[in-house]
């Protein structure tokens, strides 16, 4: 079967070779023929195209295609045989091979089945192998491995317990001891590319603990303030009782004392210390019971164990520069004073707790540590702090109207110097503002008294006080210094010369004394300092606040004379009482008036100036009154025949003054004389100016008959002495003027006036040339008017010629005396 095959392949292969060698040629040849193809192509078609043998051409082109079918049809029956038999014989081989495929396909498989069991054990012995080499290799690896492992767990351990300062310590271990022995690991890369994250994580979280705290400190410095406070005012308490009574010795230890003696220690190996920052370990305490150090309620171990790693880390201590910035930034929070923090006593309180809670701290920081902070920062943030406050404390004391809250801020500002001094920093310049506040807070009781002083004299009734019994009477002489020993020898009931305002203003000005007495607490000032500052305030409210006081009293629209009267009469006793406050003053400042630069009391000119304002206003008023009454004045200056009786309106204004003269006779007699002087003066002026008033252009002999009857009414009253004290005719001489013109005119004796005129013994020495002209010509126009046929009588012609005459003369006199 074989022997077959292979000789089919062999005469196969023969024909095949053949064919290949006749193809071969004649491919030769088309390709010698192809290589000048083109050459050829371009000859034919030039000569096929240029000349006239197209036809012949397509015969000779057809007669070669059927040349070269022909030539293909006899190669392919040439090979046509050939190619049957191999198929024949191929189809012949197919049988056998695939007898020989599954002679071998079942031996194969014999083959596997056979050796599969050996493959099985032949695998698990090289497994078993293979792991006893990688067990024996693991647990040399890992006995290596195993304490850096351990270690870092312990790490992770502490780092997660937040015991940062072991975990440093532990990391330190780590990286010099046991990771160079196992440093060609993967993981030993990974844990020494860790170890700087983890020096900086211990970093970073040391000093997030630092920021924690120092948050902390911030949040509860009022409280840790409040407290170091508190042992001030213990111990100012101790230190005034002490000095009251030397024989007591002992007592509380100072704050510096209290300071040095505390000692706080760093729990490092007590995570729940470590975690918790201990701001407040004390809870409110009683007022009664001892209050503890400041420092005792604040846990620093935040602090030291921040300083402790900085130095492990960077072989130095924590920089100072690293905790100022932190600080002055907690330090620019608590420094920052919003407006309605300010609103009330309590907000200034919390503000000045939390500045002394901040420097409590700074100040044990400064003490207890080294490098960390220094004297020379801790003034300079003392420095930024001391001008922070003043500037916040002088713009928000300003808005301060209430001067008991002026007086709590002062207080607290003594209190908080105070504190800080006892712990050596310099307040000086706390005690210098204290001094502006003080004139701030002066300016506030000036504010506040005058709404007293208001209310007082508003609701004063002006009416002399009367006493009823002994206890009622010393009772007021005990609120004010009045003696009077014919008042005391007067029975019951009695009155005082002055109204109730007196004794009240009185204890009001001693009231703002000790108002003033109470700023100059603690400021440690000198007894001079002391007085000439109540001196200078006591002043200002007599000068400016009590005298504005009474000046808008007496200047009221519906003030009276009896109230005038009576505002002089107390003014008058006020005045008196000046000396009393001078000793009232002396006695609580133990200073001497005779000091040399000791202030007076300006309250003498006060009270005499407003009884001065009163006196005139009591002269304006009465000529006010007299006016008023001359509106009423009616006369018929045409009237040949006077009435009997003065006007009634000038009985009317008389009975007035009288009665209105009476209400004086507590005045002081000059008073009451320049008022009546005043008056008649007044009285005669108008009645004067009502006469030769430019509306009255004629005027009878009857009506100035009538006149003059008022004006006898008016001597009248003045000869009947309304007001005590005036010598002779005094008070008569107020209406000379008018005497001497009437006289002149009824009397019609104008020989003697113009014979005596200018001689000092003169009968009508007050009578004006100009004035008597205006009164004759105006007699004159009535004359010639009313007498239509007087020219036909003899008498009256004379008259009339003798007016003529007396006016040239007196025209002439005017003339001559202007000259």
């Amino acid at each position: 079967m074989s022997g077959k095959l292979s000789t089919v392949l062999q005469h196969t292969t023969a024909d095949s070779d053949q064919r290949w060698l006749s193809s071969k040629t004649e491919h030769e040849d088309f390709a010698l023929d192809d290589s000048n193809l083109d050459q050829r192509w371009h000859l034919l078609f030039r000569s096929v195209y240029d000349g006239e043998e197209h036809g012949r051409f397509m015969e000779k082109l057809e007669a070669r295609i059927r040349n070269h079918d022909r030539e293909i049809e006899k190669m392919c029956n040439f090979h046509y045989q050939g190619f049957v038999d191999s198929i024949t014989e191929l189809l012949k081989v197919r049988g056998e091979a695939q007898k020989l495929k599954n002679q071998v396909t079942d031996t194969n498989r014999k083959l596997q089945n056979e050796g599969k069991e050996l493959i099985i054990a032949m695998e698990e012995l090289k497994q078993c192998r293979l792991q006893q080499r990688n067990i024996s290799a693991t647990v040399d690896k890992l006995t290596l491995c195993l304490p850096v492992l351990e270690m870092y767990s312990k790490l992770r351990e502490q780092m997660k317990s937040k015991r940062h300062y072991p975990a440093l310590k532990t990391l330190e271990h780590l990286e010099h001891t046991y990771l160079p022995q196992v440093s060609h690991y993967r993981f030993c890369k990974i844990m020494v590319d860790n170890i700087p994250k983890l020096r900086e994580e211990i970093k970073e979280v040391s000093m997030s603990d630092l920021k924690d705290f120092l948050e902390s400190i911030r949040k509860h410095s009022d409280k840790i303030g409040e407290t170091a406070m508190k042992q001030a005012q213990q111990q100012r308490n101790l230190d005034n009782i002490v000095s009251q009574h030397p024989r007591i010795s002992g007592g509380k230890k100072s704050k510096k004392e209290v300071c040095a003696s505390s000692d706080l220690e760093v729990k490092n190996t007590s995570p729940m210390s470590e975690q918790d920052s201990g701001i407040l370990d004390v809870e409110d305490e009683d007022e009664d019971e001892e209050v503890p150090g400041a420092q005792d309620l604040v846990d620093f171990s935040p602090v030291y164990r921040c300083l402790h790693i900085y130095s492990v880390l960077v072989s130095n201590s924590l920089e100072t520069g690293s905790y100022t910035g932190l600080w002055v930034k907690e330090g620019d929070g608590v420094l920052l004073l919003p407006s309605m923090l300010l609103e009330g006593g309590d907000g200034y309180r919390k503000y000045f707790n939390q500045i002394v809670g901040f420097f409590v701290v700074e100040d044990h920081i400064l003490h207890t540590t080294q490098g960390l902070v220094n004297r020379a920062y801790i003034d300079e943030l003392w420095e930024m702090a001391l001008s922070k406050t003043i500037a916040a404390l002088r713009t928000h004391s300003s808005y301060c109207s209430d001067p008991s809250l002026v007086l709590d801020l002062k207080n607290l500002i003594v209190l908080f110097a105070d504190t800080l001094q006892g712990y050596g920093f310099p307040v000086n310049q706390l005690f210098d503002m204290l001094l502006e506040i003080q004139d701030q807070y002066s300016e506030t009781l000036l504010k506040k008294w005058s709404g007293v002083f208001r209310n007082i004299l508003d609701s004063d009734n002006y009416s002399p006080i009367p006493v009823t019994n002994e206890e009622v009477y010393k009772k007021i002489v005990g609120q004010f210094p009045f003696q009077d020993a014919e008042l005391e020898k007067q029975p019951f009931p009695k009155k005082f010369p002055f109204s109730e305002f007196v004794p009240k203003v009185y204890n009001q000005i001693k009231e703002f004394i000790y108002a003033c007495l109470k700023f100059s607490e603690d400021l440690h000032l000198s007894s001079t300092e002391v007085d000439d500052m109540i001196r200078k305030s006591t002043n200002l409210l007599l000068t400016r606040t009590l005298s504005n006081c009474l000046q808008n009293v007496i200047k009221r629209k519906n003030v009276g004379l009896t109230e005038l009267v009576q505002i002089i009469i107390n003014t008058t006793h006020l005045e008196k009482s000046c000396k009393f406050l001078e000793e009232f003053i002396t006695n609580i400042t133990n200073v001497l008036p005779e000091t040399v630069h000791t202030t007076k009391l300006y309250g003498t000119t006060t009270f005499k100036d407003a009884r001065h304002a009163a006196e005139e206003e009591i002269y304006t008023n009465l000529n006010q009154k007299i006016d008023q009454f001359l509106q009423l004045a009616d006369y018929d200056w045409m009237a040949m025949e006077p009435g009997s009786k003065a006007s009634d309106y000038l009985v009317d204004l008389i009975g007035f003054l009288r009665s209105t003269f009476a209400v004086f006779t507590h005045l002081p007699g000059k008073v009451a004389q320049t008022a009546c002087m005043s008056a008649c003066k007044h009285l005669s002026t108008s009645l004067m100016q009502l006469l030769l008033e430019a509306e009255v252009r004629q005027l009878t002999l009857g009506a100035l008959q009538q006149f003059n009857l008022d004006v006898e009414e008016c001597e009248q009253f003045a000869r009947s002495g309304p007001v005590p004290g005036f010598q002779g005719d005094t008070l008569q001489l107020a209406f000379i003027d008018l005497r001497q013109l009437l006289d002149l005119f009824i009397q019609w004796d104008w020989s003697t006036y113009l014979a005596d005129y200018g001689q000092p013994t003169c009968k009508y020495l007050r009578v004006n040339p100009t004035t008597a002209l205006i009164l004759l010509e105006k007699m004159r126009d009535t004359s010639r008017k009313n007498n239509v046929f007087a020219q036909f009588r003899k008498n009256e012609r004379d008259k009339q010629k003798l007016i003529d005459t007396v006016a040239k003369q007196l025209r002439s006199l005017i003339n001559s005396h202007h000259s």
